[in-house]
């Protein structure tokens, strides 16, 4: 007879179990990822002085920082999680039912808050280091606009002034958005915009463009640095967010110990690399310490697939070529999603770290998904678990169903736990777009792809 705990449906952490420390998953790898470069210089940025025009300076320290393991979470950040930590560890009972899997399914639901996504961790802890700078205004992008609402959250709790920068086919898409975004008290602009140099230099080329994350965010760094006393902050890719999600993933790990659980597969959705970076973190330390073998799976759309059809070389982070270089899984910086895309991993690039372990082979596997294949798993969920998933999210879904699936055909018995990163409530013309057939599969073709590729910087 096992020994092991009934498990319930929710695992909730006590609140005195919240993680106090963020961990920092560059101090274990056994390679890091090949450093920023100076935009100007194209050498390798080396101080966090170089990038303290752009960043508060105790993130741009967070995103050197190679070396120290775990770092402390200021107690008026601990606060402030405690208004939505821990987020609970959930057993799918019934969508296991449902499939009629073997498998053990568990969900890590990071939107029991009001901006409805994962996103919340790391605004907190931004805009905290702003305010303790004395930085009274910060300005950013947002993709399908759950860091828009959790950053202009944070701001509000704060005092501190936004702007966002949208990307114009999401703004159009999710008009609900900017209300809630203006209810926070912050400023909302579809991006490419005719308010910013870059953005005039992308509508003069581009008349039509319904924009991307590239284009916000060379909009939301010019405004930063030709405005008095105000930074630029970042909702994925950057070292700093991933360190920040990590609490996805300690207080997963720590609530499945209390049932004796660990996941043989771990999946996470992956745009720029956030919630996938976070929720893997604790797990990929025992992978690289040699305690534990989990496989991981990056889940991406197929009408933006930088990990599985990407190039890993040196990119520009925006498509106005102002920001520092990384070398990541790459689509070219200039690379526009279709305007019918309706979630928000629309980045062309990949987080480096998320970059260098999948490209030395410990993230296991990249795969991608159509819209429609993935609206079909989230209709699927919701009416087994009860939640309306956001698009993003789905890609996980999708992928956790589909392994279900097949320890149903093989009998194995296998956990897997996957990232639910946000609610989609403010996803609904996509949900209408799904449900009256009028969704669109668009793939970019071989020729769009290199034709992007052509354009990436020759670095010596």
């Amino acid at each position: 007879m096992s020994s092991k705990k009934t498990v319930p449906y929710r695992i909730n952490l006590p609140e005195e179990l919240i993680p106090k420390q963020w961990y920092n998953i560059r101090a274990d790898m056994k390679e890091l990822p090949d450093p920023m470069l100076n935009p100007g210089t194209m050498k390798p940025i080396t101080s966090p002085d170089e990038l303290a025009p752009i960043f508060c300076y105790e993130l741009a320290k967070q995103e050197l920082d190679n070396e120290t393991r775990y770092i402390d979470i200021p107690e008026e950040i601990l606060n402030f999680y405690k208004m939505c930590r821990p987020s609970p560890l959930i057993r799918a009972y019934c969508l296991e039912k449902k499939l009629g899997t073997p498998a053990k399914i568990y969900y890590k639901f990071e939107g029991n808050n009001t901006s409805g996504s994962h996103k919340l961790n790391s605004a907190i802890a931004q805009a905290y280091y702003a305010k303790a700078q004395g930085i009274t205004h910060l300005t950013t992008e947002t993709g399908a606009g759950q860091w828009g609402t959790a950053l202009s959250m944070a701001c509000a709790y704060l005092g501190i002034d936004l702007t966002v920068y949208m990307v114009k086919g999401s703004y159009m898409q999710k008009p609900f958005r900017k209300s809630v975004i203006n209810t926070f008290g912050a400023n909302i602009i579809p991006s490419p915009s005719d308010t910013t140099n870059a953005g005039r230099a992308i509508l003069a080329e581009m008349p039509d463009t319904t924009g991307s994350l590239g284009c916000a965010i060379s909009e939301a760094v010019e405004k930063a640095v030709t405005s008095e006393n105000c930074r630029y902050v970042l909702g994925s890719v950057l070292n700093q967010v991933l360190l920040h999600q990590s609490i996805i993933g300690l207080e997963s790990k720590a609530a499945m110990e209390m049932y004796d659980e660990y996941p043989d597969i771990i999946i996470g959705c992956a745009g720029g690399g956030s919630n996938l970076g976070g929720l893997i973190a604790p797990f990929m330390k025992d992978k690289l310490d040699g305690v534990k073998n989990p496989y991981f799976i990056a889940v991406e759309p197929a009408s933006c697939p930088s990990l599985t059809r990407g190039k890993y070389a040196y990119d520009f982070c925006d498509t106005g070529k102002v920001t520092p270089l990384a070398k990541m899984y790459t689509l070219g910086c200039g690379f526009i999603p279709a305007a019918n895309h309706a979630g928000g991993l629309r980045y062309h690039g990949m987080s480096p770290v998320i970059s260098k372990l999948y490209h030395d082979g410990y993230i296991d596997e990249a795969r991608s998904y159509v819209q429609t294949d993935v609206f079909e798993a989230a209709v699927e969920f919701s009416r087994a678990e009860g939640i309306l998933p956001a698009p993003e999210s789905s890609h996980a879904i999708r992928a956790a169903i589909d392994e279900a699936l097949k320890c149903k055909e093989t009998g194995e018995e296998k956990t897997i736990l996957f990232g639910l990163t946000g609610t989609g409530y403010f996803d609904m013309t996509a949900y209408e777009s799904f449900h009256n057939k009028t969704m669109i599969d668009y793939v970019p073709t071989d020729a769009e792809l290199e034709e992007a590729f052509s354009k990436l910087p020759e670095i010596k």
